[in-house]
């Protein structure tokens, strides 16, 4: 016998064909009222709350896909906020190590639920609903059999009725007819067995799946709960930090404070014309202390001197302008800078042509040197924004 296909013969094949055309008579004449059909209301019965327990649980599972789905939306949008909120917050700003610690929290804790939830919830309604498409074929098989153990009953009883009875044809009809209802009985008595013990398993399923999903978003929520409590904590303490250094500024802008360090000026390239010579400037000095009227001049005389002479300081030595401390450190950066250290006291000379002095700068000596040696040599300028008149 030529062969059709692995495993199918033609013999097989043409035998396939006239069961479906046997089943096809015996439906069309079941339809029409010629044959009786075996009916079983109470295996009906168990197939409708097999479809129905087959329909529920499939439209649970697609929603509760649904509901994974929208949670890790949620939590790509949570990372690329949180994400946002970490490459904005600036070092200096309060908290900023505990805010990426934060971070890093939340994006853990949703990986996790949605971990947890596929894992508990989903696998264990994946696993239930595997079963029915088995059961549903096997259903299936139930119905085709018990339409061939109809057939095969009515051809039996036509072959009894006949009027010319072949004996053979009768033997064999009994025999067919005897196959199709053990095959048919066979699959009814084990659907019949399963298909409760399905029917009730769904209680015990919808609990563990609804038990796991409320455990687990209680306890996402909870840890959630509290890392936003720590994120509203952090908030408050940066709000906190923002009002202390606006009245801090407030403060130093409505009360004389210090000059703020910044830059010292520019300084043009020095010019070419001649410096005084030191002899002549202590010369100088000297001659203006012994021009001095003695206790014995006019007061106002004196006093009008010393107002020119030494500005609003009758103690600074003849010929120095005032006196300025130093309120930053500043490193000269060339020979003819005065070098300044913190509280330093120098006294302020005049430029001897006051077209050298460069803007924001001073010409002056520390008094420290001045007092020790009475020698101007070692003045030098600097720059006024790091000093403060005393």
């Amino acid at each position: 016998m030529a062969e059709l296909g692995k495993g199918v013969t033609a013999g097989k094949l043409a035998l396939n064909v006239q069961k479906r055309l046997n089943r096809a008579q015996e439906k069309v004449l079941q339809k029409l009222g010629k044959a009786d059909e075996t009916r079983d209301s109470a295996f009906e019965e168990l197939v409708a709350n097999f479809n129905k327990q087959m329909t529920e649980g499939s439209k649970v599972q697609r929603d509760l896909k649904a509901y994974l789905a929208a949670v890790k939306a949620m939590h790509e949008a949570s990372r690329r906020l949180q994400d946002c909120l970490a490459d904005m917050y600036e070092p200096d700003w309060f908290g900023k190590e505990e805010l990426d610690a934060l971070v890093e929290d939340t994006d853990t804790l949703w990986l996790d639920y949605h971990q947890n939830l596929t894992d508990k919830s989903l696998l264990g309604l994946d696993t239930y609903l595997a079963q029915f498409p088995e059961i549903k074929a096997r259903v299936a098989k139930r119905e085709r059999k018990l339409v061939d153990f109809d057939s095969a009953r009515h051809h039996f009883a036509s072959l009894q009725k006949g009027k010319k009875k072949d004996d053979a044809k009768i033997a064999k009809a009994e025999e067919e007819l005897g196959r199709a209802q053990r095959i048919f009985e066979e699959l009814n008595v084990e659907l019949q067995d399963e298909l409760p013990v399905l029917w009730d398993s769904r209680v015990g399923v919808y609990v563990g799946t609804f038990q796991s999903l409320a455990g687990h978003q209680e306890k996402f929520h909870r840890e959630m709960s509290k890392l936003s409590h720590n994120l509203n904590d952090i908030m408050t303490k940066l709000e906190e930090q923002r009002q202390l250094n606006e009245e801090a500024n407030h403060s130093q802008a409505s009360s004389p404070a210090p000059k703020k360090l910044g830059p010292p000026p520019s300084r043009p390239p020095p010019r070419l014309s001649p410096s005084p010579d030191p002899k002549q400037q202590i010369a100088a000095l000297l001659e203006d202390e012994a021009a001095a009227p003695d206790s014995d001049s006019d007061p106002t005389s004196i006093t009008q001197q010393s107002s020119v002479t030494n500005g609003a300081d009758a103690d600074l030595p003849p010929g120095f302008l005032y006196k300025v401390k130093a309120v930053h450190e500043y490193t000269a950066t060339d020979n003819d800078e005065l070098e300044l250290k913190v509280g330093d006291a120098v006294l302020v000379l005049a430029f001897d042509n006051p077209e050298e002095q460069d803007d924001g700068w001073l010409l002056g000596v520390k008094e420290s040197h001045w007092f020790l040696k009475k020698d101007i040599s070692a003045k030098g300028v600097f720059p006024e924004n790091f000093t403060q008149k005393v």
